[in-house]
């Protein structure tokens, strides 16, 4: 398989979900991701600026290949309202072939619509 065709899930967080749904459909208009799961409340806890945060976010798992990561990160860098907005990207080890094949006719390189 070659590294444009391994799938990835790619997490980021938001303090807005309905921000966090725009930029999904943007991505998704731009056939970065295929699918974008958006769970609006999620607790996130964590260390910043030498502080424990416990704020209220929203959450979305995006569907790509991972050839389209760096774009993802590149866009969130220019439009995330965060100065250093969560993007992890964890590689998928077993996926059902449909749906994998699904995916990566969504986000076909240089298809469009």
């Amino acid at each position: 398989m070659s590294v444009d065709e391994e799938l990835v899930t790619v997490s980021i967080t938001a303090a807005d979900p309905d921000w966090l749904a725009g930029f999904t459909r943007r991505l998704l208009a731009d056939r970065l991701v295929a699918c974008g799961n958006l769970q609006p409340a999620v607790r996130s806890l964590f260390r910043w600026a030498g502080a424990i945060a416990d704020e209220p976010e929203a959450l979305v798992t995006l569907h790509t290949r991972r050839a389209h990561v760096h774009e993802i990160i590149v866009r969130a860098d220019a439009e995330h309202p965060y100065d250093t907005p969560q993007v992890v990207a964890v590689p998928v080890a077993v996926v059902h072939p449909g749906y994998r094949d699904w995916v990566l006719a969504e986000t076909e390189p240089g298809v469009v619509e």
